[in-house]
């Protein structure tokens, strides 16, 4: 993500939480950016965003502020954080140790690994029983993209981008699946005709529905869409996505309306009490549908048939990165198995010291 990406994202925390970007009292836990900063490590806690991205953005939003403060459009004497050095040793090719100092503030978030398993850009799914009510709020609360949007994530897997990126041609010259009835393929990817964006360009089909299918061609052509077609450039008319101004979504100024939209929708479905939608990420929906598929996989197939139906489905450039599903459903099965065990165990012996006690 780019400096104004984090950026923007820290200014629409700002928004949320009602603070001015220089509101630094005395209090250091009051302080905006050790605010943001707590804010993050929850996100982290709960999989909604990678320790990774976390570090970057608490470090770009750091760095906008020694801007502003070198500038003069900030007080000196304001404690904004806690300078310090860190010592970073480094070993040559000839086996000599030297060690590199580099400055830091107290405001820096650790990039460690999570003890607990952690799937695609440390992300989390969504709870099974969590996924209909956000299709629900979707399709209550937001527009009709923003709904197409989250029904296709979930039931597709596709990244954003590459559902941003679909075409016209890529809808109509969807083929019926020869191993899964109900299903149909989508080719995307640099190979595919016409292309459609993937990442690291991988070029492949991915699954979609029978019914997710039939109302995507229906939107296609659906009035709304054809009044935004008239209002796109040429070259994106056969974009199946435009934002009301004629944009794609895979423009700047498209994947802004994108996340503003769906700020807007946590919003909503945190007024109408519907907790499910509280830290969802549009990411999530990817990696709902890589442990479902992954979860039905090995119970239908063996483990090297489960890992490439995934890894085709998903266009993973690696199998680590769909093994890393396969070992998250063969944990949590576990961990499950282990729960159930330990919750039957622990009610045994309270209900015994009750009935003793009694």
């Amino acid at each position: 993500m780019s400096t104004m990406g984090h950026l923007h994202a820290y200014a629409k925390w700002l928004e949320a939480e009602g603070l001015h970007w220089f509101h630094f009292p005395a209090r250091e836990a009051d302080r905006c950016l050790v605010r943001f900063r707590g804010f993050l490590i929850s996100l982290i806690d709960q999989g909604g965003l990678a320790p990774s991205t976390a570090q970057q953005r608490m470090a770009r939003v750091v760095r906008f502020y020694r801007w502003a403060n070198a500038h003069k459009l900030l007080s000196p004497d304001w404690p904004m954080w806690e300078e310090k050095q860190i010592g970073i040793k480094l070993v040559d090719t000839f086996g000599l140790e030297r060690t590199l100092t580099v400055s830091s503030t107290s405001l820096s978030i650790p990039n460690r690994r999570s003890s607990t398993f952690s799937l695609e850009d440390g992300l989390m799914p969504v709870p099974a029983d969590d996924v209909p009510s956000i299709i629900r709020a979707a399709e209550t609360y937001a527009s009709v993209e923003l709904s197409l949007f989250i029904r296709l994530g979930f039931g597709t897997g596709m990244r954003l981008g590459t559902l941003a990126d679909i075409r016209v041609g890529t809808v109509s010259r969807a083929a019926p699946s020869p191993t899964l009835r109900g299903f149909y393929l989508l080719a995307v990817g640099p190979g595919a005709h016409p292309p459609v964006e993937t990442k690291f360009g991988v070029t492949g089909q991915v699954l979609i529905s029978e019914r997710d299918l039939l109302d995507l061609r229906n939107y296609i052509y659906s009035p709304r869409r054809l009044r935004r077609t008239a209002l796109a450039a040429g070259e994106d008319q056969d974009a199946v996505f435009l934002t009301r101004f004629g944009k794609r979504y895979t423009s700047e100024n498209g994947a802004r309306s994108f996340n503003v939209e769906l700020g807007r929708l946590r919003r909503k479905a945190k007024l109408k009490g519907i907790d499910a939608l509280t830290n969802f990420h549009f990411h999530r929906t990817r990696c709902t549908f890589a442990t479902e598929l992954a979860r039905a996989g090995l119970k239908h197939l063996s483990v090297s048939e489960a890992i490439i139906l995934v890894k085709g489905a998903l266009l993973h450039k690696e199998e680590k990165t769909t093994l890393g599903y396969i070992k998250f459903i063969e944990a949590h099965s576990k961990m499950s198995s282990l729960a159930n065990e330990f919750t039957q165990k622990f009610l045994n012996i309270t209900q015994t010291h009750e009935t003793d006690r009694k």
